[in-house]
Protein backbone atom coordinates (compact mmCIF):
# COMPACT_ATOMS: atom_id res chain seq x y z
CA UNK A 1 0.00 0.00 0.00
CA UNK A 2 1.45 3.16 -0.88
CA UNK A 3 1.56 5.65 2.07
CA UNK A 4 1.15 9.06 2.11
CA UNK A 5 3.35 11.84 3.85
CA UNK A 6 2.02 15.44 4.89
CA UNK A 7 4.62 17.90 4.15
CA UNK A 8 5.32 20.89 6.02
CA UNK A 9 6.49 23.78 4.21
CA UNK A 10 7.77 26.84 5.68
CA UNK A 11 7.14 30.47 4.18
CA UNK A 12 9.33 33.24 4.87
CA UNK A 13 8.86 36.81 4.16
CA UNK A 14 11.85 38.92 3.97
CA UNK A 15 10.73 42.53 5.26
CA UNK A 16 12.97 46.14 3.75
CA UNK A 17 15.29 47.69 5.81
CA UNK A 18 14.28 51.75 6.00
CA UNK A 19 16.88 53.74 6.72
CA UNK A 20 16.56 57.64 8.24
CA UNK A 21 18.14 60.56 5.71
CA UNK A 22 19.98 62.65 7.56
CA UNK A 23 20.66 66.34 6.55
CA UNK A 24 24.35 67.95 7.29
CA UNK A 25 24.65 71.00 8.65
CA UNK A 26 27.54 72.21 6.25
CA UNK A 27 27.26 71.49 2.53
CA UNK A 28 30.35 68.67 1.75
CA UNK A 29 32.21 70.40 -0.60
CA UNK A 30 31.83 69.14 -4.13
CA UNK A 31 33.47 66.29 -5.12
CA UNK A 32 35.66 66.49 -8.01
CA UNK A 33 34.52 64.63 -11.12
CA UNK A 34 36.07 61.76 -12.09
CA UNK A 35 38.41 61.52 -14.92
CA UNK A 36 37.23 59.87 -18.30
CA UNK A 37 38.84 56.55 -18.40
CA UNK A 38 40.06 55.65 -21.48
CA UNK A 39 38.19 53.13 -23.70
CA UNK A 40 39.20 50.22 -23.50
CA UNK A 41 39.77 48.22 -26.91
CA UNK A 42 37.62 45.55 -26.87
CA UNK A 43 38.25 42.06 -25.72
CA UNK A 44 38.87 39.63 -28.30
CA UNK A 45 35.95 36.71 -28.56
CA UNK A 46 37.38 33.71 -27.57
CA UNK A 47 37.40 31.34 -30.41
CA UNK A 48 34.04 29.41 -31.22
CA UNK A 49 33.68 25.94 -30.02
CA UNK A 50 33.19 23.43 -33.56
CA UNK A 51 29.62 22.14 -33.14
CA UNK A 52 29.89 18.44 -33.04
CA UNK A 53 29.75 16.36 -36.10
CA UNK A 54 26.12 14.97 -36.54
CA UNK A 55 26.32 11.49 -35.68
CA UNK A 56 23.40 9.43 -37.47
CA UNK A 57 20.87 7.83 -35.57
CA UNK A 58 21.38 4.33 -34.56
CA UNK A 59 19.79 1.47 -36.67
CA UNK A 60 16.89 -0.39 -34.83
CA UNK A 61 17.54 -3.54 -34.49
CA UNK A 62 15.44 -6.00 -36.75
CA UNK A 63 12.19 -7.18 -35.18
CA UNK A 64 12.18 -10.48 -34.35
CA UNK A 65 9.81 -12.21 -37.18
CA UNK A 66 7.98 -15.29 -35.86
CA UNK A 67 7.86 -18.01 -38.52
CA UNK A 68 4.85 -18.20 -40.52
CA UNK A 69 2.62 -21.47 -40.76
CA UNK A 70 4.41 -22.88 -43.27
CA UNK A 71 7.81 -22.56 -41.56
CA UNK A 72 6.44 -23.99 -38.39
CA UNK A 73 6.90 -27.92 -38.00
CA UNK A 74 4.00 -29.97 -39.60
CA UNK A 75 2.79 -33.12 -38.00
CA UNK A 76 4.11 -36.21 -39.24
CA UNK A 77 4.70 -39.55 -37.61
CA UNK A 78 6.63 -39.47 -34.71
CA UNK A 79 5.22 -35.58 -33.21
CA UNK A 80 4.13 -34.68 -29.79
CA UNK A 81 1.02 -32.78 -30.77
CA UNK A 82 -1.30 -31.10 -28.61
CA UNK A 83 -4.70 -30.38 -29.67
CA UNK A 84 -7.62 -28.41 -28.29
CA UNK A 85 -11.27 -29.87 -29.76
CA UNK A 86 -14.96 -29.89 -29.50
CA UNK A 87 -16.40 -33.47 -30.56
CA UNK A 88 -20.49 -33.32 -32.06
CA UNK A 89 -22.53 -35.39 -33.27
CA UNK A 90 -23.99 -34.86 -36.83
CA UNK A 91 -27.37 -33.40 -35.13
CA UNK A 92 -24.53 -30.90 -33.47
CA UNK A 93 -25.52 -32.29 -30.06
CA UNK A 94 -22.02 -31.49 -28.08
CA UNK A 95 -20.31 -34.74 -26.77
CA UNK A 96 -16.91 -33.89 -25.39
CA UNK A 97 -14.79 -31.35 -25.75
CA UNK A 98 -11.71 -29.64 -23.82
CA UNK A 99 -11.94 -25.94 -24.69
CA UNK A 100 -10.26 -24.44 -21.54
CA UNK A 101 -8.71 -27.48 -20.01
CA UNK A 102 -5.99 -29.38 -20.46
CA UNK A 103 -5.08 -29.90 -24.09
CA UNK A 104 -5.44 -33.29 -25.46
CA UNK A 105 -1.48 -34.55 -25.84
CA UNK A 106 -0.49 -37.83 -28.52
CA UNK A 107 2.38 -39.09 -30.67
CA UNK A 108 1.04 -38.66 -34.05
CA UNK A 109 0.72 -42.12 -35.73
CA UNK A 110 1.02 -44.23 -32.63
CA UNK A 111 -2.73 -44.95 -33.00
CA UNK A 112 -3.40 -43.25 -29.78
CA UNK A 113 -6.63 -41.34 -31.47
CA UNK A 114 -9.13 -42.49 -33.93
CA UNK A 115 -7.51 -43.34 -37.51
CA UNK A 116 -9.57 -41.24 -39.37
CA UNK A 117 -9.10 -37.93 -37.56
CA UNK A 118 -5.38 -38.67 -37.29
CA UNK A 119 -5.41 -38.80 -41.33
CA UNK A 120 -7.18 -35.42 -41.73
CA UNK A 121 -4.58 -33.97 -38.86
CA UNK A 122 -1.11 -34.75 -40.86
CA UNK A 123 0.54 -31.98 -42.35
CA UNK A 124 -1.07 -29.14 -40.03
CA UNK A 125 0.79 -26.51 -38.43
CA UNK A 126 0.59 -25.10 -34.94
CA UNK A 127 -2.32 -22.43 -34.90
CA UNK A 128 -4.09 -24.33 -37.65
CA UNK A 129 -8.20 -24.88 -37.21
CA UNK A 130 -9.48 -27.58 -39.34
CA UNK A 131 -13.26 -29.19 -38.82
CA UNK A 132 -13.30 -32.61 -39.64
CA UNK A 133 -16.56 -34.96 -40.30
CA UNK A 134 -15.85 -38.83 -39.71
CA UNK A 135 -18.09 -41.39 -40.91
CA UNK A 136 -18.94 -43.98 -38.40
CA UNK A 137 -16.36 -46.68 -40.74
CA UNK A 138 -13.78 -43.90 -40.01
CA UNK A 139 -14.65 -43.39 -36.54
CA UNK A 140 -15.64 -46.69 -34.13
CA UNK A 141 -17.18 -48.37 -37.34
CA UNK A 142 -21.33 -49.16 -37.41
CA UNK A 143 -22.68 -51.25 -34.23
CA UNK A 144 -22.50 -54.67 -34.08
CA UNK A 145 -25.20 -56.31 -32.65
CA UNK A 146 -23.52 -59.65 -32.00
CA UNK A 147 -20.79 -57.64 -30.56
CA UNK A 148 -21.98 -58.81 -26.27
CA UNK A 149 -20.90 -60.96 -24.19
CA UNK A 150 -22.63 -62.20 -20.74
CA UNK A 151 -20.81 -62.19 -17.32
CA UNK A 152 -21.64 -63.03 -13.83
CA UNK A 153 -23.45 -59.89 -11.72
CA UNK A 154 -20.96 -59.74 -8.99
CA UNK A 155 -18.13 -58.88 -11.47
CA UNK A 156 -19.82 -55.11 -12.17
CA UNK A 157 -19.89 -52.96 -9.95
CA UNK A 158 -23.21 -52.43 -7.49
CA UNK A 159 -24.08 -49.12 -8.29
CA UNK A 160 -23.47 -49.91 -12.45
CA UNK A 161 -26.50 -52.68 -12.15
CA UNK A 162 -28.62 -50.16 -14.60
CA UNK A 163 -29.23 -50.62 -18.35
CA UNK A 164 -27.11 -47.50 -19.88
CA UNK A 165 -24.05 -47.48 -17.36
CA UNK A 166 -21.08 -47.67 -18.87
CA UNK A 167 -17.74 -49.27 -17.94
CA UNK A 168 -14.20 -49.65 -18.66
CA UNK A 169 -13.56 -53.23 -19.70
CA UNK A 170 -10.08 -54.70 -19.94
CA UNK A 171 -8.67 -57.77 -21.48
CA UNK A 172 -6.23 -60.24 -20.94
CA UNK A 173 -3.39 -58.48 -22.53
CA UNK A 174 -4.46 -55.57 -20.34
CA UNK A 175 -6.09 -53.15 -22.99
CA UNK A 176 -8.93 -51.04 -21.82
CA UNK A 177 -12.39 -50.53 -23.57
CA UNK A 178 -15.30 -47.97 -23.16
CA UNK A 179 -18.45 -50.64 -22.52
CA UNK A 180 -22.28 -50.58 -21.91
CA UNK A 181 -24.52 -52.19 -19.50
CA UNK A 182 -27.39 -53.76 -22.27
CA UNK A 183 -29.20 -55.85 -19.98
CA UNK A 184 -29.56 -56.88 -16.02
CA UNK A 185 -30.34 -60.35 -15.48
CA UNK A 186 -31.39 -62.32 -11.93
CA UNK A 187 -27.45 -63.86 -11.82
CA UNK A 188 -25.45 -62.14 -15.31
CA UNK A 189 -25.24 -59.05 -17.03
CA UNK A 190 -24.95 -58.63 -20.35
CA UNK A 191 -22.34 -55.85 -21.77
CA UNK A 192 -22.59 -54.63 -25.12
CA UNK A 193 -19.31 -54.26 -26.46
CA UNK A 194 -19.47 -51.86 -28.98
CA UNK A 195 -18.16 -48.72 -28.93
CA UNK A 196 -20.68 -46.25 -27.05
CA UNK A 197 -20.25 -43.85 -30.65
CA UNK A 198 -20.30 -46.94 -33.04
CA UNK A 199 -22.82 -46.17 -35.64
CA UNK A 200 -22.84 -42.06 -35.17
CA UNK A 201 -20.84 -39.65 -36.77
CA UNK A 202 -18.58 -37.51 -35.32
CA UNK A 203 -17.33 -34.04 -36.17
CA UNK A 204 -14.08 -32.78 -34.68
CA UNK A 205 -13.84 -28.82 -34.78
CA UNK A 206 -9.76 -29.02 -33.62
CA UNK A 207 -6.87 -26.66 -33.14
CA UNK A 208 -3.61 -27.44 -33.14
CA UNK A 209 -1.86 -26.08 -29.80
CA UNK A 210 1.44 -27.03 -30.58
CA UNK A 211 3.48 -29.49 -32.60
CA UNK A 212 7.12 -31.11 -31.62
CA UNK A 213 9.00 -32.54 -34.52
CA UNK A 214 10.17 -36.27 -34.07
CA UNK A 215 13.28 -36.70 -31.99
CA UNK A 216 16.43 -37.75 -34.03
CA UNK A 217 17.11 -41.38 -33.92
CA UNK A 218 13.53 -42.12 -32.09
CA UNK A 219 11.36 -44.73 -33.91
CA UNK A 220 8.58 -43.84 -36.26
CA UNK A 221 5.60 -44.55 -34.13
CA UNK A 222 4.20 -48.51 -35.71
CA UNK A 223 7.63 -49.15 -37.13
Amino acid sequence: MTRLLPVLVALVFAAPIATDAQTPATPAPAAPAPATPATPPPATPPPATPAPATQPPAAAPPAESKPSASEAAAIEDGSTVQLEYTLTDDAGAVLDSNKGQTPLTYTHGGQQIIGGLEKQLTGMHPGDVKKVTLKPDEAYGPVDPSAETEVPKESVPPDALTVGSRLIARNAAGEARPVVVKEVKDKTVVIDLNHPLAGKTLVFDVKVLSVEPPKPGAPKPGG
